[in-house]
């Protein structure tokens, strides 16, 4: 019977301290997993929605960067005027035509001189038109 107590006992403490002992390493294991759900990349710029709409002038500035760039769509389009704000979609559409159309313009580039598969001042351009309207997809 005693030894039967004495190995319920030992049994007893043995779970406790092992218990005692994962507890704080699944723990730190459960942090680590939290913060490494979060992809984070050196270098990258967090993402922001799209505001509802955007400035007039943003939009003819970026207008001029792209036709300055080549753009023949941007060239064409026409200036804004009489209004503050226009929606959204107005720069996105500009943003994605001219990229659309510097990829074609550029497909026989080399690859080591593109970037997203237009040249690098195309690409340049097209990030600096969508930084002045402030969109960040299109």
């Amino acid at each position: 019977m005693k030894l039967l107590v004495r190995t319920g006992l030992a049994v007893a403490v043995a779970a406790g301290a092992i218990a005692t002992a994962v507890a704080p390493a699944s723990a730190s294991a459960s942090a680590a997993v939290s913060v490494s759900d979060a992809h984070v990349v050196a270098g990258a710029h967090s993402v922001v929605p799209n505001p509802k709409t955007i400035k007039a002038a943003a939009y003819n500035q970026a207008r001029s960067t792209l036709a300055n760039a080549g753009s023949q769509t941007a060239a064409k389009s026409h200036p804004i005027h009489g209004k503050v704000d226009v929606p959204v979609s107005y720069g996105t559409s500009l943003l994605a035509a001219a990229r659309d159309e510097f990829r074609q313009t550029d497909r026989n580039l080399p690859p080591k001189d593109k970037k997203s598969d237009m040249s690098i001042p195309h690409y340049n351009a097209i990030h600096s038109a969508a930084k002045t309207m402030g969109i960040d997809k299109w």
